[in-house]
């Protein structure tokens, strides 16, 4: 995707409407704060759900909780009275020429609400209440972003410069294999969406600017759990014994060496341990051995395949040891794809706004994103936001206790956001 890097890159024509107010801009950096300091982990966001709900009632929306009891969906300009404009503050004239047509398939916009089962190590006024959870992946801020542009989408729709109905989902459990994705869709939440589309901070990028590409951005990612058994015995005869602690070893370094003969290098399919458990005593071989770990490949096929590669590149290395293999494999998320249209869409919404500058080249990465799942079934795309503050090095990376962001990102999403809802209607 081709970036324009000029030094005069200001979109032509007036100014396109969503742009955040300032008293809403501080109320929503607050409504962060308060998440930030109540985070709560998948399919428990009880508190978050009910934060969500009332601004959104607060706003004259029609908020529907998900039948789970976390989560939620909200449109905007599906409802006549929410799309037309006050009779007291009506001008003269004929009607608006963007009144909202709700005949036409609705932009969907996604966030996801829950935290991270670990502790939050800043020191900050809004650092974590809640011992070993903390919003170390920034959904704190998707929420936010996404609140905050339902907020100004509704004005929009109320004032009936909104074209084309809006989709706000909330989703439960991104954090928890293979995602509330699954749910959120099973509910419904895609009934009528022509597109989705959704950010991710990341700390690498500048606050002020997204990172984008057409294509893989994110990879896909399953989780792994091996036992391995055979009889135990004395370390002075091990040659009567199934050595089990060789066995354990030698499948998690073999495994994944084995894998990369199997596969297309290209494909990047990975196997990654994270637990190698055996044995209690140094004099005996146990008769029992553990491994757990992750599987992240870069290419949607190659994932297909991976359950049926990964269990018999184990068995092998494993029966060659004499030990059998009792494997659990989760199926996790396969890797976010985004569509040329959905990602072409998002780097001209952001020109709009601050200038093609703003939008630079991003690659794959080897994380997972249930976001995922939307897109087999409508055409998306997913954005990195930049949260880090400008000039600053060695930023704190996501997942891990420390992590925090530049607070000026949530504008700059919810700014993306309406003018994606604005560009993406207006056009034909």
């Amino acid at each position: 995707m081709s970036r324009d890097t000029g030094a005069d890159d200001t979109p032509p024509g007036p100014p396109l409407p969503g742009v955040l107010p300032e008293d809403l801009r501080a109320e929503l950096i607050a409504f962060r704060r308060d998440l930030h300091m109540h985070p709560e982990l998948g399919n428990q966001e009880f508190r978050t759900t009910a934060a969500i709900t009332a601004r959104l009632q607060q706003a004259g929306l029609r908020p529907r909780v998900l039948a789970t009891g976390t989560g939620l969906v909200c449109d905007i300009g599906t409802d006549p009275t929410t799309s037309a404009v006050d009779d007291e503050e009506a001008a003269p004239g004929p009607a608006p020429a963007l009144a909202t047509d709700p005949t036409l398939p609705l932009l969907a916009l996604r966030a996801d609400i829950d935290a991270l089962p670990i502790p939050d190590t800043k020191t900050v006024p809004y650092r974590s209440t809640v011992p070993d959870r903390a919003h170390a992946c920034g959904h704190d801020v998707h929420t936010t972003v996404v609140l905050g542009t339902g907020l100004v989408l509704a004005e929009l729709a109320r004032r009936g410069q909104l074209p084309r109905p809006v989709r706000l989902v909330f989703q439960p459990a991104e954090e928890v294999l293979p995602g509330g994705a699954p749910d959120v869709i099973a509910s419904g939440a895609l009934d009528g969406v022509g597109r989705i589309l959704a950010v991710h901070c990341d700390p690498r990028v500048d606050a002020g600017r997204i990172g984008l590409r057409t294509g893989a951005i994110t990879s896909a990612c399953d989780r792994l759990e091996v036992t391995l058994d055979g009889p135990g015995g004395h370390t002075a005869r091990p040659h009567l014994t199934t050595d089990m602690v060789t066995a354990a070893a030698r499948v998690a370094l073999d495994v994944p060496a084995l894998l990369a003969r199997r596969v297309d290098a290209r494909a990047g399919l990975a196997v990654t341990w994270g637990r190698l458990e055996s044995g209690h005593a140094c004099n005996v071989i146990p008769q029992r051995a553990g491994l757990s770990g992750t599987v992240r490949c870069l290419d949607l096929s190659a994932w297909r395949q991976a359950p049926d590669l990964v269990h018999a590149a184990i068995d092998e290395v494993a029966a060659l040891h004499g030990a059998k293999s009792q494997i659990t494999y989760v199926r996790g998320v396969p890797p976010v794809v985004n569509e040329a249209g959905s990602a072409q869409l998002l780097q001209d919404a952001m020109a709009a706004r601050l200038g093609a500058h703003t939008v630079e080249d991003t690659e794959q990465s080897l994380g997972g994103e249930d976001f995922s799942w939307y897109l087999e079934h409508v055409p998306g795309a997913m954005a990195r936001l930049g949260v880090r503050p400008p000039g600053e090095v060695g930023r704190h990376d996501l997942h891990r206790g420390d992590f925090d962001v530049d607070e000026r990102a949530i504008q700059v999403g919810v700014e993306l956001f309406t003018a994606a809802a604005m560009i993406d209607n207006a056009r034909p």
